[in-house]
């Protein structure tokens, strides 16, 4: 019966190890520092803050300008709006008017 001793290496011993603390610090630094890791989610979260209060504002002056164009339609035609969008366009007023901007 033949028998064969190997000897005990300590490289052979310490390379599972030292794999496996690379790649949890791989992973455990792009899970913090990363573009999708704790950081990066606080990024997305202020932008969408931002975008969210943008959106906010557009949404308002969209409804203001669906307002007037429901006072300007054919079946509800306002005169006074008519006659202020066109002197406003047109820069124009009569000698006895005065012209409040706001």
């Amino acid at each position: 019966m033949w028998t064969k001793h190997h000897k005990k290496r300590k490289f052979g011993r310490l390379t599972l190890p030292v794999i496996t603390v690379a790649f949890l610090s791989y992973f455990g630094y792009h899970s913090v520092h990363g573009d999708f890791g704790l950081r990066g989610m606080e990024d997305f979260e202020r932008q969408r803050v931002e975008r969210q209060a943008r959106l906010d504002i557009l949404v308002r002056q969209r409804q203001i300008l669906e307002k007037e164009v429901a006072l300007m339609s054919d079946g509800s035609l306002e005169r006074d709006m008519l006659d202020e969008k066109a002197r406003s366009y047109l820069n124009m007023s009569r000698a006895d008017e005065i012209v409040i901007f706001h």
